[in-house]
C-alpha cells in the first residue's frame, strides 16, 4: 500500500472515531504498529492531527493554521509545544 493510501486510511479512521490511540488504529486498520506510527508522524508533520497524552484527534482547519503559523513564523511572540501555548523566548525577530 502506498504511503498516501495508508495516511488516507488512518486519517479517516481518526475522523470516524473522534479520538483514538495508536493501538486502536492498528486494530481497526489491520496495519502493524510501525506503519501506523510512521503515518501518524506524517499526518502530524502536515498539521492534520494532534497527539496529546496518547490520544490522537483531527485538528480543525483553524487549529491547523495556527499550529503551522506558530511553528514557521519566527515573528510571533508565542509557540505551541505539546498542545500548550508558551511565550517565545526573548530575542525573537519582530519584523
Amino acid at each position: 500500500m502506498k504511503e498516501e493510501d495508508v495516511d488516507w486510511l488512518i486519517y479517516h479512521i481518526i475522523a470516524q472515531k473522534g479520538e483514538v490511540t495508536a493501538d486502536d488504529l492498528a486494530d481497526v486498520s489491520g496495519l502493524d504498529a510501525a506503519a501506523v506510527t510512521t503515518s501518524l508522524d506524517r499526518l502530524d508533520r502536515y498539521f492534520l492531527i494532534d497527539r496529546t497524552s496518547g490520544k490522537i484527534r483531527i485538528l480543525s482547519v483553524g487549529e491547523a493554521l495556527i499550529k503551522c503559523q506558530a511553528k514557521n513564523d519566527g515573528t510571533l511572540p508565542y509557540i505551541i509545544e505539546n498542545g500548550v501555548i508558551k511565550a517565545r523566548k526573548s530575542g525573537y525577530d519582530r519584523k
